[in-house]
């Protein structure tokens, strides 16, 4: 189901993601910091558990989850939110929900070695991409 983004996935470019923090509510100071790091994704596991790594100078982030089961996430600008993530038209999609508010974050592929990133709040977007790490 999520195998074919298992992977190590390094940041390249991003795209209007200082307005994405922003709309989610992340303070200067941490949106300056987060804006300049350039952080290493690490998707792995099996069958539907999956397993999300994020390493940065900013900071450092792991998860493990069950597709389609709700979580409970400490997200790296420390916001507590209840996340599930699944698998829809061969994209990985996590909702974030937290204080009423909502997120969508889209994992897709364009082609075997780029994964984009896409970050929505209201009508803000945001996208990140990666490329897969030899």
């Amino acid at each position: 189901m999520a195998e074919q983004f298992f992977g190590t996935w390094d940041l390249d470019e991003s795209r209007n993601f200082d307005e994405y923090m922003k709309a989610i509510g992340v303070g200067f100071a941490t949106r300056h910091v987060a804006g300049m790091s350039k952080p290493t994704t690490i998707i792995g596991g099996s069958g539907d558990r999956i397993c999300l790594k994020t390493l940065s100078t900013f900071k450092n982030t792991e998860v493990e989850l069950r597709l389609g089961e709700p979580f409970e996430e400490t997200t790296a600008d420390e916001r507590k939110v209840q996340s599930v993530v699944t698998v829809e038209e061969g994209k990985l999609v996590q909702v974030q929900k937290w204080d009423g508010k909502e997120t969508r974050l889209v994992r897709e592929l364009s082609g075997p070695d780029k994964l984009i990133l896409t970050c929505t709040m209201g009508n803000v977007v945001a996208s990140r991409i990666y490329h897969r790490a030899a």
